[in-house]
């Protein structure tokens, strides 16, 4: 909980400092960036007295993230960059704390206008998490995943097809992938170790196509949505079974400057870990604040 409250405060002071940053210093004609810091605090609490008969837990959840990016664009060139962190728990009665969100995404792209839709590319794009992963039985928990365990690095070379400042398609062709699993023990817990051959670190993908639709729409002056589709597909191992696909949704809807209630959800398939998909869904309530240059849509 103080880990969490001294990042929450870190999160504030930044976006003041931001905000105040950007009054000061970044003249409209002149600048050729484009900057954005966001972030908040979600809280949920339930409470039961001893002899509520409907049946229920005494629980606190706690959740945090941050979302910033910052956009360069001078005559044919551009460079993009986007952070989106999150970090929740969930702690139930006479239970361990455990998770209820937890990302790590990093991308920076680098753009050169073919015409007004087009453009060529070549991006980095970074994949984790902060903390480690339990799977929980009635007596035990079992450690599944951590920090760069498993992680995923991958470069991507391309085409890009931009129509506004809303929506944007990556396609490319040539994209190496690294995934990584540093602990070498992790694979006693989780025996297919995210396809990292046991004994390895890193597995290296070499020739490889990938895809990466990102969305971010204003639907009314207090509801924003945003959504991120990526595939990936090895030539090398190509089936249907064997193509990645992460899709991320996030639906905010602002009550105050500083009150708003968000919708999230990720789906994941990916055969190296687990051949269903995966779904994890949240709804929260919490503060938040938000400081940057980036004009509105409406």
């Amino acid at each position: 909980m103080k880990r969490i409250s001294t990042l929450f405060l870190f999160l504030l002071l930044s976006g003041k400092i931001f905000a105040q940053g950007d009054t000061a210093i970044t003249p409209a004609d002149t600048s050729y960036w484009l900057k954005e810091i966001s972030g908040g605090l979600n809280l949920n609490q339930a409470s039961f007295s001893g002899n509520w008969q409907g049946g229920g837990v005494n629980s606190i959840a706690i959740g945090t993230y941050l979302f910033a990016r910052a956009n360069y664009a001078k005559e044919k060139w551009t460079w993009d960059n986007t952070l989106d962190f999150g970090y929740g728990i969930v702690k139930n009665k006479d239970e361990d704390g455990r998770k209820s969100n937890d990302r790590i995404y990093m991308d920076s792209k680098v753009g050169y206008k073919i015409n007004d839709k087009w453009n060529y590319f070549f991006a980095l794009n970074f994949l984790s998490q902060f903390a480690p992963g339990y799977e929980f039985s009635e007596t035990d928990k079992t450690l599944i995943s951590k920090f760069l365990n498993p992680a995923y690095l991958t470069t991507s070379l391309g085409v890009e097809y931009k129509p506004n400042d809303e929506f944007s398609l990556r396609i490319s062709p040539l994209s190496p992938r690294w995934t990584f699993v540093t602990d070498t023990e992790l694979y006693l817990n989780v025996p297919d170790n995210y396809g990292v051959d046991i004994g390895e670190t890193v597995r290296t993908e070499w020739f490889a196509f990938s895809l990466l639709a990102d969305w971010n729409k204003k639907l009314s002056e207090n509801l924003e949505l945003k959504m991120r589709y990526q595939m990936y597909a090895n030539y090398e191992t190509l089936a249907f079974k064997t193509i990645d696909h992460r899709l991320d949704f996030g639906l905010t809807a602002k009550v105050s400057n500083l009150i708003n209630v968000s919708l999230t959800s990720l789906s994941i398939y990916d055969f190296d870990q687990d051949d269903k998909i995966q779904f994890s869904q949240g709804l929260a309530l919490g503060i938040a604040f938000k400081a940057g240059n980036f004009p509105e849509k409406e």
